[in-house]
């Protein structure tokens, strides 16, 4: 598979899923990504989960453990739907659900899965939504909600420290490229 298509993928599409707790870098990590795609000739779409929320209306859904899933389960139809028609769709979204991740796994065409590694004590000190700090913590997933880590992403992002948004967002690039490259081979 070559880097042909619209998805990158022959035009087969692609779902390049980047989860993580609140405060993990994942919308400022899709953002570089997609920049850098697009720099090499793709047309990647990006849903980033606060953003998709609000463009379908969402934003009164509430943060339980079912309306999450639901929600969830949203974006990965519309991450789906989007790559089957041959598009390269980036997601930036907490999603921390084994069904959402096992659904994708099943259903979404080229799907590649990154975890951003980042320990709690760092989130809480990045906290620019007051995510952590609220007086409301059991909506907070990995707080007061648990948090389903994937069983077997195709790349964790340990994204503190030295790694800035570029670099994990380099490493997430290469990583799905070397994959593709691995199925023409």
């Amino acid at each position: 598979m070559g880097t042909t298509g619209v998805g990158g993928a022959d035009s087969g599409g692609a779902v390049i899923w980047v989860t993580g707790l609140a405060e993990a870098g994942k919308t400022t990590v899709a953002r570089e990504l997609v920049r850098q795609l697009i720099q090499r000739g793709q047309r990647p779409i990006l849903l980033d989960g606060n953003e998709v929320r609000t463009a379908l209306g969402m934003m009164t859904s509430g943060f339980d453990r079912e309306s999450r899933i639901k929600t969830s389960m949203t974006y990965a139809r519309l991450s789906q739907l989007l790559a089957e028609q041959g598009h390269l769709v980036v997601v930036a979204t907490i999603s921390l659900f084994h069904e959402v991740q096992r659904h994708n796994r099943e259903n979404q065409p080229d799907y590649f899965e990154v975890l951003l590694d980042v320990p709690v004590e760092e989130l809480k000190r990045r906290d620019s939504k007051g995510v952590y700090s609220g007086n409301d913590e059991k909506d907070v997933v990995g707080i007061g909600q648990s948090a389903e880590f994937p069983t077997d992403p195709d790349l964790v992002v340990t994204n503190y420290g030295d790694v800035d948004p570029k670099a994990a967002a380099t490493m997430i690039r290469l990583a799905h490229e070397e994959r593709l490259s691995a199925r023409v081979a």
